[in-house]
């Protein structure tokens, strides 16, 4: 699969502030999003991965407007341009719900990647009024159901946990590395070897903006991703049986940032879950792959419906 990621999208993940948005959310606390696809479509907030940033939903604005969706991809707190601040995982719902009054959308559809997925289930758990259905892409799983958590991911909520201000000058000299070396210094953190040889590589395109989102999510501070990795590496606060709309998980089989049996079991737990099993793909081709998807379920049903919704406000 090819993903096309247009010149002018280009241009705006070279770190460019003037597209981004801001919204408060308390006091001296500022979130920071930006808008891809159509201006007028149904709107699906995205939420990136841990570390992360709101450019890699740069990859999707092409999907996102051929499928009429509004994407908002918003910057938890202490990444890009949003306020450092602890954040927890039940905090979340109150930052989608800052996003969405500020873009004037009574409710969304929810995409989240990797270490995105605790905070949109517990915004479908804690504001199931603003959450129209959800979709986890090769999502992070709660430590009681990853029996096979990878060791690097041990290690780094194990530093979050006892040694925080290590882990956050081990992230500096990442992201220092990153904005001068090669874009594979990063693709190779969401990508496997074995998978590449049947599934090709990864574009160069692509490659960038993967490179931008690591160097971008880091750019003013290292705390927002420490803090995330500390709060998942314990119980997610999140009651699964208040989940009541649609959930579902996209997955690739050779994941090895996150082993699909632990998602397997977590799908398990979420009473509206389905899993679907995406093949001979890892971490980031599971991203390539399952998001033009998802965001092309918003086509059929639910484009019509928002528009009704939104003709019916118009004429108030």
């Amino acid at each position: 699969m090819v993903t096309r990621i247009p010149e002018s999208v280009r241009e705006r993940t070279n770190r460019d502030d003037s597209h981004v948005e801001t919204v408060s959310v308390g006091d001296d606390q500022q979130v920071a999003y930006t808008e891809y696809g159509c201006s007028e479509g149904v709107p699906v907030v995205f939420f990136h991965g841990t570390p992360g940033s709101r450019l890699v939903a740069a990859l999707f604005d092409t999907a996102a407007t051929e499928h009429g969706v509004r994407l908002l991809a918003f910057e938890r707190p202490g990444y890009g341009n949003s306020t450092s601040w602890d954040c927890s995982i039940r905090d979340a719902g109150a930052l989608v719900r800052a996003v969405l009054d500020d873009a004037g959308v009574e409710s969304a559809g929810l995409v989240a990647f990797s270490g995105g997925a605790p905070y949109a289930l517990s915004t479908a758990a804690t504001h199931p009024e603003r959450v129209s259905r959800v979709d986890v892409v090769a999502g992070a799983t709660p430590p009681e159901v990853g029996s096979e958590t990878p060791a690097p991911l041990r290690v780094l909520r194990g530093l979050a946990t006892t040694a925080p201000s290590i882990l956050r000058g081990l992230f500096r000299g990442q992201a220092w590395l990153a904005a001068r070396l090669d874009p594979s210094f990063v693709v190779s953190q969401y990508t496997t070897s074995e998978t590449a040889e049947t599934a090709g590589p990864i574009s160069d395109a692509v490659a960038a903006v993967v490179k931008e989102d690591f160097v971008e999510a880091f750019r003013t501070s290292r705390r927002g991703a420490v803090t995330e990795f500390r709060a998942t590496a314990t119980d997610w606060d999140i009651d699964f049986d208040d989940i009541e709309t649609e959930v579902c998980f996209w997955h690739g089989d050779d994941d090895t940032n996150v082993p699909i049996a632990g998602v397997r079991k977590l799908n398990e737990r979420v009473p509206t879950a389905q899993l679907t099993v995406v093949d001979d793909a890892d971490h980031l081709r599971t991203l390539l792959q399952s998001v033009p998807k998802t965001l092309a379920t918003y086509e059929c049903g639910e484009a019509d419906r928002h528009r009704s919704e939104a003709s019916a406000h118009r004429t108030d």
